[in-house]
């Protein structure tokens, strides 16, 4: 580990590599899309995503979880990543967050 943060701020840092990421159908981020259920964070740094996708048949089921973890592994103060993909509550519209909604014109 290099810096010693704290766990909110890692949080954050968490949250932009997030935003980083994007459902190829959809041209929002994960994060804006609502994709992303919680983050838990261990006294240890290791993170756990606990995710959803827009459906259980998503194209993308088989590589988005990865591609989560390999970017939330490449932040340095984490140790260890663990992506689960949730599927309770279902993902709909009303997750979208208020910028996800403007930019694809649901507003």
């Amino acid at each position: 580990m290099n810096k010693v943060i704290s766990k909110q701020e890692l949080e954050e840092k968490i949250i932009e590599a997030l935003k980083t990421c994007y459902d190829p159908e959809i041209p929002v981020d994960i994060f804006e899309l609502g994709l992303i259920y919680e983050i838990l964070i261990d006294d240890d740094y290791n993170v756990e995503i606990r995710m959803t996708l827009t459906s259980p048949a998503c194209p993308v089921a088989g590589s988005l979880p990865g591609e989560v973890e390999l970017t939330i592994r490449d932040i340095p103060e984490v140790n260890n990543v663990k992506v689960s993909l949730v599927w309770n509550p279902p993902w709909d519209r009303d997750m979208m967050s208020e910028v996800a909604k403007l930019e694809l014109g649901f507003l």
